[in-house]
C-alpha cells in the first residue's frame, strides 16, 4: 500500500514533490461531503490506488458522521460496486 497523506479536502500520494495520486473532496454543509475528483498517475494505474484513496475517504467519513455526494464517476461507480458503503450515500 502506498503511503497516502492528507491535507484539507483531500487525500494524496506524493512522490519526489509531485502528486501522483489524489481524491478531492469539499464540504456541502449539513455534514455532506462531495467527492469530485480522482486522479491516479498512469505508472500507477492498475494497481488499486484509486480504491486505497476511496477507502480513506469513507473512514474520514465514517469516523466524522458525514454522509457523501459521489459526483465524480469513480466515485460513483465505488458505491455501485459496494452497497456495503451505500449507508454513507446523501
Amino acid at each position: 500500500m502506498q503511503d497516502i497523506q492528507s491535507e484539507q479536502g483531500r487525500f494524496f500520494i506524493g512522490e519526489n514533490g509531485n502528486t501522483v495520486a489524489e481524491i478531492t473532496y469539499s464540504s456541502l454543509g449539513d455534514h455532506v461531503i462531495n467527492i469530485d475528483h480522482t486522479f491516479v498517475s498512469p505508472s500507477l494505474r492498475g494497481k488499486g490506488i484509486a480504491e486505497q484513496l476511496i477507502r480513506k475517504v469513507i473512514e474520514y467519513a465514517r469516523a466524522e458522521g458525514l454522509k457523501i455526494n459521489p459526483s465524480c464517476s469513480y466515485a460513483a461507480h465505488h458505491f455501485n460496486k459496494f452497497p456495503e458503503d451505500r449507508d454513507l450515500l446523501h
